[in-house]
């Protein structure tokens, strides 16, 4: 195990730097120049070009890549040119909300689908697993803003039940208090990813369902409720794992949607703000957190395969 470990660790460092190169050069095909906009308007070409020497941005970009790359090697993440503070401050400010965000939701879409995946494998092709699927393929469907926008107009504008948009940190006004605020826009964000699992659940149990071991246990006269949970379950749930990563990775990228309609100040909304803004440093920064996030997440459910079933060989 630590030696798999190990090779996916350093596997991870050549799918890094290829990442931040290409994601550098596409960053400052973005129109605009960032002196101009620090400046305004009114700014004399001499000013800025002073601050775009300053700025380092008269420099060819393989140098200015070059830099950039030297600078993280050395735990220095950048400087941003609007937001005071070190990059690592800020973007760990940010990444917290997030973080919650996508926490909740995955919490919200795994007590959906899991239950609802188990009933409609049990009672396939019955009234009960249409319904179901029905369900599940509206949530597929349906974009998350819009889902987003139908939540606020329903339980905070109609019935005035949950705030419409803000965020309140759990350090700050306690668990309780983020837990109101943050439950719109996990429902938002859950029930549209339930769907996708709802549907790999029904099918991983089906498979498993209709294999030789449970007509035996059956034949045993074993009882439904123990098939289910206790054998088809634990078999089926290396899909669904793989299916739950993918789904993780999915709320972190949809958050920057769901944080600029709720006005929660996480990772989506700092880069919105700062594509607006052309502050390059916070971009790559952030793209480039966001992508070594996705790619030990994919390392984690590796690691969950060998831990839910030893019989899977990860050196192999």
């Amino acid at each position: 195990m630590g030696k798999y470990i190990l090779k996916r660790v350093i596997s991870i460092i050549p799918v890094l730097l290829i990442m931040s190169f290409i994601v550098f050069f596409l960053i400052h095909l973005i129109p605009g120049d960032p002196a101009k906009v620090i400046l305004g308007d009114q700014a004399t070409p001499e000013a800025v070009e002073r601050l775009r020497e300053q700025m380092g941005l008269n420099q060819p970009l393989i140098f200015q890549y070059l830099r950039w790359m030297g600078n993280i090697l050395t735990g220095n993440l950048g400087q941003s040119v609007f937001m005071k503070g070190s990059m690592t401050s800020i973007i760990l400010s940010h990444l917290i909300p997030t973080l919650e965000l996508t926490l909740y939701s995955m919490l919200i879409a795994f007590a959906v689908s899991l239950p609802l995946g188990i009933i409609a494998a049990k009672e396939r092709y019955k009234i009960t697993d249409q319904i179901i699927s029905g369900m599940a393929m509206i949530g597929i469907s349906i974009p998350s803003f819009l889902l987003a926008l139908l939540l606020i107009l329903l339980i905070s504008v109609k019935l005035g039940v949950l705030p419409p948009a803000g965020y309140k940190a759990i350090g700050n006004s306690g668990f309780l208090m983020n837990i109101r605020y943050m439950i719109l826009p996990s429902f938002a964000l859950g029930l549209v990813e339930a769907g996708l699992l709802i549907r790999m659940t029904r099918s991983s149990l089906m498979d498993v369902l209709d294999s030789d071991f449970i007509r035996m246990a059956r034949a045993k006269g074993v009882n439904d409720k123990c098939i289910m949970l206790k054998h088809a379950l634990k078999n089926a749930f290396l899909p669904i794992l793989t299916a739950m990563g993918q789904t993780f990775i999915s709320v972190i990228s949809a958050a920057a949607v769901a944080e600029t309609i709720f006005n929660i100040p996480g990772i989506g909304q700092l880069i919105v703000n700062s594509v607006s803004r052309r502050d390059y440093e916070v971009i790559q920064a952030v793209i480039l957190v966001v992508a070594v996030i996705n790619v030990l997440t994919y390392l984690v459910i590796d690691i969950l395969y060998r831990i839910i079933d030893p019989r899977i060989s990860l050196e192999k």
